[in-house]
C-alpha cells in the first residue's frame, strides 16, 4: 500500500483532536494505543496531529480500540438513544452454559445485563479473567462464588462486588439451582468491544 503523504488532513479536520482525546480518556500511552492499533507510534502521532488522514480501516480499528464509532470519531451527531429497556426486548441469549439479558442500551461505555449462571457451567465456571475495566454485580437468587486473585467470597442474595477487571476474578455458581445477578462492567479501556460473555471459547480473556 503507498504510503499517504505526511500533509495536514482538510477534509477529516475533527478527527484529530478527536483521537487524541480519545486515547487520553481511555487511558493509553501512544505507544500502547498504536501497539493495539497495529501502528507505529510516529503514524499514530501524525494521525491526532492531522498530519496524515486515516483510512476507513483505521478508523475501525481505532474507533474499536477507543470502545466508540466510527461516526463517533468524526464527529458526527449520534442519534438519540431511548433510555428505557424494556422487558418485552430483553431476549435470553447463551454462551458457555450463561443465559444472560442485556438491561441496557448498545454503544454504551458500560454494560448492563442480567446473569443466570447454571450450577454446572463447564469451562465457563474455571475460567480466569482479567481485563481492564470496572465490574459491579448484585446477587438476586442463589449462591455465588467469586474469585478475586488469592481470595474466595461466597455471596447470598442481596450481596454485591464491585472490583477493578484488572485482578483476576473467576464467577461460579455455588447453589445445586444456578445463580441469578445483575451484571455491570465497563470496557472502555479494553480492545474487546464485544459483549463480555459473548463466544464460549475458553482461550478468552476478556470476559468478566
Amino acid at each position: 500500500m503507498t504510503p499517504l503523504p505526511d500533509e495536514p488532513a482538510a477534509d477529516l479536520p475533527t478527527v484529530a483532536p478527536r483521537l487524541r482525546d480519545l486515547r487520553t480518556r481511555s487511558g493509553l500511552t501512544l505507544e500502547a494505543a498504536a501497539a493495539r492499533v497495529g501502528l507505529s507510534p510516529a503514524h499514530l502521532s501524525r494521525l491526532e496531529t492531522g498530519r496524515r488522514t486515516p483510512s476507513l480501516p483505521m478508523l475501525l480499528a481505532l474507533a474499536r480500540t477507543y470502545g466508540t464509532t466510527v461516526s463517533d470519531l468524526l464527529g458526527e451527531a449520534a442519534p438519540e438513544r431511548d433510555p428505557i429497556v424494556r422487558a418485552s426486548h430483553m431476549e435470553p441469549q447463551r454462551a458457555g452454559g450463561w443465559t444472560y439479558w442485556r438491561a441496557g442500551g448498545s454503544g454504551r461505555a458500560m454494560q448492563a445485563l442480567r446473569l443466570h449462571v447454571p450450577p454446572e457451567a463447564g469451562g465457563q465456571a474455571e475460567l480466569v479473567r482479567i481485563h481492564p475495566g470496572e465490574e459491579w454485580l448484585y446477587v438476586t437468587s442463589g449462591r455465588l462464588r467469586l474469585t478475586l486473585g488469592g481470595s474466595t467470597h461466597l455471596l447470598d442474595p442481596g450481596d454485591a462486588a464491585h472490583f477493578d477487571s484488572l485482578t483476576p476474578h473467576r464467577i461460579a455458581a455455588a447453589s445445586r439451582g444456578g445463580a441469578d445477578l445483575l451484571f455491570m462492567h465497563t470496557l472502555l479501556q479494553s480492545g474487546a468491544t464485544e459483549l463480555c460473555l459473548g463466544g464460549a471459547a475458553p482461550t478468552r480473556r476478556d470476559m468478566p
